[in-house]
């Protein structure tokens, strides 16, 4: 036999390897495949073609077991037992940018079904190769890299403390100063997975310097990136008064206000999100926020929006009315009550209706001239509609008549009571006919 007939048998036996993996790579593709590929022991029969000598098929194989993983958690898991993951980053840092970005492919698949997964991927040895695929040449590597730390980091404290400690965060925010659109993307959205779970956590990617890199981008034209920025300061901001002044102090305002106004859904929801957090802390916050005109802007975008939209809008409304009768004259003044009314009638969901009622509570508990505020909008026979109506939830119910009890306590407008008188329940009915009696007989009281 000569030598070019005995290599012909390498070359053939190399050719099936790499058929065999783009073959599987292409049907894990596809959700009808799945089944048979499992049933035929398809992770055990490429596991060994990921320490193939020739790269392309150690690539292919990465994408196959990446498709796999990524289509349920049962595949996921024979990946798991398989030893595959070690095997899979042994030698990542060797290895050309198409394998890298196919094995972090691989391990956020892993990662993103379930705590127990994500925390097999860290005890894989995978943090470590992930921080350093983050110092990459390559933006594509890089990306991959930062989305395998963000499906680890947002299941848990824990797992996103291991994310933190090895490395990741510094190299997180020079990511977001990288030109390139889609690496700023998941970076950011990696940051805000990691500062979501505590304000310790949070700290850690202040102290990284990552604030004021988030803040320059809010005006970026890119609609998916701004979603990402603004999630990434919420989650900053909603943990304490300190975190919170840290954002507004990287100059936010006015400029979060334009968010509200995008085209962009998700944006206009995540900007009304990140003016929420800052509100809810202190007076001196939701002051900053009506002293740069946000108010008004969060009350046109509840008027323009629809559904889950308008959900943190209506609760900045309430959370910046709370703080003092001041700032709830600010939201009537700026005419907050009307779409706050509109909701309770147009929203079909009774998570939106409920904070719609827990907001114009908010505005009308402070004193008689804002519950009269409140009153004369028509909103108290709303209210009493939704509390009888018995498709309404309990914790509609619940909201509902603490708001019409925040409002009748300080409510002495009696033309926007009567009406009341014929359909309350005998819960609602002691507040009414306790507020003609102090206006009818003011001596008693």
């Amino acid at each position: 036999m000569s030598q070019r007939q005995v290599l012909q048998v390498f070359e053939q036996y190399q050719r099936a390897r790499s058929q065999f993996a783009q073959a599987v790579a292409d049907l894990a593709a596809r959700p009808q495949s799945i089944d048979t590929l499992r049933s035929a022991g398809v992770v055990c029969l490429l596991r060994p073609l990921l320490l193939d000598v020739v790269p392309s098929i150690r690539q292919t194989t990465a994408l196959a077991l990446g498709r796999l993983a990524d289509y349920d958690v049962e595949m996921a898991e024979a990946i798991v037992k398989a030893a595959i993951l070690p095997q899979l980053i042994c030698s990542l840092p060797e290895e050309n940018r198409y394998y890298k970005k196919a094995a972090a492919f691989v391990l956020r698949a892993v990662a993103k079904h379930s705590p127990l997964l994500a925390q097999a991927v860290v005890q894989s040895g995978a943090l470590e190769m992930l921080v350093i695929c983050l110092e990459d040449f390559d933006p594509g590597v890089k990306e991959g890299a930062s989305w395998g730390l963000g499906y680890i980091a947002r299941h848990n404290p824990e797992l996103s403390q291991a994310v933190v400690d090895a490395g990741a965060v510094p190299l997180l925010v020079l990511c977001i100063q990288e030109p390139e659109i889609a690496l700023k993307r998941i970076a950011a959205s990696t940051l805000s997975d990691i500062s979501k779970h505590s304000p310790e956590l949070a700290q850690t990617v202040v102290d990284a310097g990552a604030i004021a890199h988030l803040a320059q981008m809010i005006p970026n034209p890119d609609a998916k990136l701004k979603r990402q920025v603004l999630s990434a300061l919420s989650q900053i901001a909603k943990h304490s008064v300190d975190l919170a002044e840290l954002v507004v102090e990287a100059e936010i305002f006015p400029v979060v206000l334009t968010c509200l106004k995008d085209s962009d859904e998700y944006v206009k929801k995540n900007g009304a999100t990140l003016i929420r957090e800052i509100a809810k802390h202190t007076p001196e916050l939701s002051q900053i926020i009506v002293n740069s005109g946000g108010v008004a802007a969060v009350i046109d975008c509840i008027g323009s929006s629809r559904g889950t939209v308008r959900l943190p809008g209506i609760m900045t409304l309430g959370y910046v009315a709370a703080h003092s009768e001041n700032l709830s004259m600010a939201v009537i003044v700026s005419k907050g009550i009307p779409p706050l009314c509109l909701c309770l009638v147009e929203e079909h969901e009774d998570h939106i209706k409920a904070a719609a009622a827990w907001a114009l509570g908010q505005i009308g508990r402070h004193t008689t001239e804002h519950a009269r505020h409140v009153a004369v909008a028509n909103v108290l026979p709303t209210l009493l509609d939704i509390f009888v109506d018995p498709r309404s939830s309990e914790d509609l119910r619940t909201k509902t008549k603490k708001a019409l009890k925040n409002i009748l306590q300080k409510c002495t407008y009696l033309p926007a009571l009567e009406p009341l008188l014929h359909e309350a329940p005998p819960s609602i009915m002691k507040h009414i006919i306790g507020q003609f009696s102090k206006v009818l007989f003011p001596w008693i009281f």
